[in-house]
């Protein structure tokens, strides 16, 4: 969210942004709400001094004996003009306050301008693709060959973009979460969150999933309370409403939670396998810092994500993303993309983003510098890493001819195997 008197003052940088993010802003609608609410506050306030100085006069009248009747009806009248004045501001307050809340960040200066995914640049590669005797099969094939993975059951119980996983399959998936929170708890000094996977209104609100998203997400009817998309969400709001010890920065927390997405607007995307899914698992990344430590911890953030990959051997590389392709909150993003031999291209596996102040300021999380004035922390964040996208990652680059799978070695301490049998069916 923006404050109210920099927007105010900085239209025409507002305007560039909403080009370069292809997308529209009623300005003149803004600009309208503005100047109305101004000129009544300033009419309000000539009406409050003139009932201010009306009062005084009352009071000598009254003292002097003589008859104020007509004055005190006129203040009446004066007062009653106050009261409608200040209902109106209240209410233009309100839909200012409502058009500020859907207005995305500003891009950083070093954010590319383009006008979709095909603008987004590459910054680097690590590793090379496998190699393979066979052509790749797809992860849903492997899975269900392998007799870990079974989409038909997950939609008897639950509906298309749901996921069961079986055996080896489901130890995978916890395996995954493990080794993701034990690399970054012990080794990149985050201190783990298990939070609700539920939150509130004033929660949502403060990442900016809401109002604006509402529709890709669930709500939980008759409470309040919402499924959570991301556990960026819980982690944003640890500190909301909080003045933060400037020397206790950056913060470093991660979580792993389900999240639950509507994906309202994925018709046709990825309807295969389970690349994009109502219910997923994933390991979030987050940091609160001061502003001018944000940027080095972004890089920071990116080469954690980027650790997990390395480790479990996997080619990918890192995307910066455009102005039309990062997200609402975001003032700059990373994409993380993985290999997929099936396709022969990459896939999304962690976006991580800086929001600057923009979250900050909605969710009202400030710091404060030793015998300094108090300013909005910056908030960080990135997927270290998406858990199901990470289990058909592994499951396409180490599928084997005859249908197994071999486990990264990383991951072996945690599946206590090096390698997921086919059944004697699939090898057959």
């Amino acid at each position: 969210m923006h404050d109210l008197n920099y927007f105010r003052e900085h239209l025409d940088l507002f305007e560039q942004m909403a080009r370069h993010r292809g997308i529209e802003l009623d300005l003149d609608g803004f600009r309208a709400l503005d100047r109305e609410r101004r000129e009544l506050i300033t009419a309000a306030e000539r009406s409050k001094a003139e009932r201010n100085k009306a009062s005084e006069e009352i009071a000598r009248l009254k003292k002097a004996g003589q008859d104020a009747s007509g004055l005190i009806a006129e203040m009446k009248r004066v007062s009653d003009r106050i009261k409608q004045d200040d209902e109106r501001i209240a209410l233009l307050d309100e839909r200012l306050r409502e058009f500020l809340l859907i207005v995305p960040n500003l891009p950083h200066p070093s954010v590319p301008v383009g006008r979709g995914e095909q603008d987004n640049v590459e910054v680097r590669r690590w590793g090379t693709p496998p190699q393979f005797s066979f052509a790749p099969r797809p992860h849903w094939e492997v899975g269900e060959r392998a007799g870990i993975l079974d989409l038909p059951r997950a939609a008897i119980i639950a509906g298309t973009r749901f996921a069961l996983y079986k055996g080896a399959g489901a130890r995978l998936e916890r395996a995954l979460a493990n080794f993701f929170l034990d690399l970054h708890t012990q080794e990149h000094g985050y201190t783990e969150i298990l939070p609700p996977f539920v939150a509130n209104r004033a929660s949502l609100v403060g990442t900016g999933h809401l109002p604006k998203f509402a529709g890709d997400m669930f709500r939980l009817e008759g409470t309040g309370l919402w499924l959570t998309p991301t556990a960026e969400v819980q982690l944003t709001n640890l500190y909301r409403d909080e003045t933060l010890d400037a020397d206790a920065l950056p913060i470093k927390v991660c979580a792993w939670t389900a999240c639950f997405r509507s994906e309202a607007g994925a018709a046709g995307k990825d309807t295969r396998g389970i690349a994009r899914q109502h219910q997923f698992q994933k390991v979030e990344l987050f940091k609160f810092t001061r502003p001018e430590q944000s940027y080095d911890e972004l890089e920071s953030l990116v080469r954690d994500a980027e650790a997990v990959l390395q480790r479990l051997g996997i080619h990918y590389r890192v995307v910066q993303l455009c102005t039309a392709d990062i997200g609402f909150a975001s003032a700059k993003t990373y994409d993380l993309e993985v290999w997929l031999p099936s396709t022969g291209a990459f896939k999304e596996i962690s976006s991580c983003s800086n929001c600057e102040a923009f979250q900050a300021r909605r969710a009202a999380i400030r710091y404060r510098p030793k015998g300094g004035k108090s300013d909005f922390v910056h908030t960080l964040n990135g997927s270290g890493l998406a858990v199901g996208r990470t289990w058909l990652a592994v499951v396409e680059n180490y599928q084997q001819t005859d249908g197994s799978i071999v486990v990264p070695e990383a991951l072996r301490p945690y599946m206590g195997t090096d390698r997921i049998p086919a059944p004697a069916a699939a090898k057959a």
